[in-house]
């Protein structure tokens, strides 16, 4: 494979990709995203909300001035100071309702403005993000007004299912991302991480060409596909593989490592 040039800047997602299941990550990783960020915009680009991500930030020594990209793309902020730049909502009362039609057991969440999560139901611990504050409603208070996301959980599913619940769903003027669990990610029309690194590249007055994104997930496809170097790491879903430019090793392996020690 021919070397590519040195990126300009890089767009990490989180969990999967520098943080494992139990929130770990290794120093290893963090030195090598410490000595990026000294040299080019490192960028977070996670489904996350920002109060969980403002930690994962302050872990790996962002440069203050920065900016994460929150909420699958729909919230673009400011680092550390958490101003928001450009945000996307939509009106999830029709997929509520599709929702208790479908899968009458599923429980869901929305964002609310301070970074805190309404729920229909607690969700597995840690699913949320570590010490990320919730607070429990019926159906009809959980969306009052236009959100950023809707997240659809049910722990006694399986990924498969969800994958099935999504095409039953028949959603239409939204978009979706089915996780790495049983758990679906509903957007706004049009809204992925790319969406936000738009916004956060603009900025920077820096082309996508120079972007080097690396993420797992389903949900970084479109990231993975509009950055000029796009890489899926080992434990992603075939999909998220094929739309990537290369793949890296595991969390586990230090995957991100391994990428940024290149350049960096």
């Amino acid at each position: 494979m021919t070397e590519v040039l040195r990126p300009t800047a890089v767009a990490l997602d989180i969990d999967g990709t520098l943080i494992d299941h139990d929130e770990g990550m290794s120093p290893a990783v963090v030195d090598a995203v410490r000595r990026a960020a000294e040299q080019v915009p490192v960028i977070l680009a996670t489904g996350r909300a920002w109060s969980t991500t403002r930690p994962v930030a302050e872990r790996l020594g962002l440069r203050s001035g920065g900016f994460v990209v929150c909420s699958n793309g729909a919230r673009t902020l400011r680092y550390p100071d958490g101003e928001v730049v450009d945000e996307r909502t939509f009106d999830p009362s029709t997929v509520i309702t599709s929702v208790r039609r479908y899968a009458p057991n599923a429980r869901m969440a929305v964002e609310d403005q301070d970074g805190s999560y309404l729920v229909t139901a607690p969700f597995p611990d840690g699913d949320l993000g570590a010490n990320a504050r919730i607070r429990v409603v019926g159906d009809d208070e959980l969306a009052p007004q236009p959100v950023t996301r809707l997240i659809i959980r049910d722990p006694d599913q399986s990924e498969s299912d969800f994958v099935h619940l999504a095409e039953r769903l028949g959603l239409h003027g939204v978009s979706y991302f089915v996780g790495w669990t049983a758990w679906l990610d509903i957007a706004p029309e049009g809204v992925d991480k790319s969406t936000g690194l738009k916004v956060a590249l603009a900025q920077y007055d820096l082309d996508p060409a120079g972007l080097l994104a690396i993420g797992d997930g389903r949900n970084d496809i479109e990231m993975l596909t509009y950055a000029g170097l796009g890489i899926a790491m080992d434990s992603a879903p075939d999909e998220v593989k094929v739309a990537a430019d290369e793949v890296t090793k595991s969390v586990q392996d230090d995957g991100v490592a391994a990428v940024l020690n290149r350049w960096f």
